[in-house]
């Protein structure tokens, strides 16, 4: 079963862990791996949760112009294979 954990949960965890409380209980009171919250801290240590929400609106914003660049280019390559050919 594939939970989603929130920014708060996750930098609360993070937070926990600069306290002193060990990995290995974080992960159990969370159900996950400690490769996932080490994962999480590399990718949210230092945040705040208001960083960590414009992080991720930031990444899926970079996910949407990527698409829409590689869109483009297919478009770009398709007008030039029509334009390229003798009428």
């Amino acid at each position: 079963m594939k939970r989603r954990y929130t920014e708060e949960q996750i930098i609360k965890a993070i937070k926990e862990h600069e306290s002193g409380v060990k990995v290995d209980d974080i992960c159990r009171s969370l159900s996950i791996s400690s490769g996932t919250f080490y994962n999480w801290r590399s990718k949210f240590a230092g945040l705040e949760v208001n960083e960590a929400k414009r992080l991720r609106e930031l990444e899926a914003e970079n996910g949407k112009l990527k698409k829409l660049l590689a869109e483009k280019l297919l478009e770009n390559e398709a007008m030039k294979d029509v334009l390229a050919k003798k009428w």
